[in-house]
């Protein structure tokens, strides 16, 4: 069965929205898995990706994730395998203040191996920043962004994660006030989460 598979994230329904980064008026329409992709993100390059969601996150005991805000991270890998360029799409979602690449299988937390947003340069943005909706993030990922457990390794590393189910994007959100993991908007471990695929994955 293929797992060619859209995003569909409905951004004109929201409301109330304090800070916006893009306002669609239509329904953003995200190819999360392409047929043009290749069998492996390894060979002729390919699309990658994942909707992201509170489902997926690993929280902390005794904490409960009850977010509605969703997302997707679309990453294309050029022919030569070298170069990852990446969208990162929110909706919903307040706080936003990072969010990276894993790399860990589903149900565990594991280490950042990518910074995404706010760039791929290692530095979290400002907490409290409010609600962002939309493009929050895109640029171009190669080997010498690697950090933590990936860092100094080629680009098959990252993509050899990928391939075998061991790499993860999310979210980070954080109000600045304290304590934290107190609800939607206020999760630094993460509130919003999907594991990156390939189509033949």
């Amino acid at each position: 069965m293929s797992r060619v598979a859209l995003l569909l994230v409905t951004l004109a329904s929201l409301v109330g929205c304090s800070r916006e980064v893009s306002q669609p008026t239509a329904p953003l329409q995200v190819p999360v898995f392409s047929d043009s992709a290749a069998t492996s993100p390894n060979a002729n390059g390919g699309n990658l990706g994942t909707p992201l969601s509170a489902a997926e996150e690993v929280m902390p005991a005794g904490v409960v994730n009850t977010s509605t805000a969703r997302g997707s991270a679309v990453f294309q890998l050029n022919a030569a395998g070298t170069e990852l360029s990446y969208q990162l799409i929110v909706a919903n979602i307040d706080n936003a203040f990072m969010a990276h690449i894993h790399r860990g299988p589903a149900g565990t937390n594991a280490p950042i191996v990518v910074w995404l947003f706010p760039s791929t340069t290692p530095t979290a943005g400002p907490l409290g920043a409010g609600r962002l909706d939309g493009v929050i993030a895109e640029g171009t990922i190669t080997a010498a962004n690697f950090v933590g457990p990936l860092a100094g390794q080629p680009m098959s590393a990252l993509l050899d994660a990928i391939s075998s189910g061991n790499a993860y994007v999310n979210v980070h959100t954080n109000d600045g006030v304290s304590p934290t993991n107190t609800g939607p908007g206020d999760f630094p471990g993460g509130e919003i989460r999907g594991q990156v695929e390939h189509r033949g994955h």
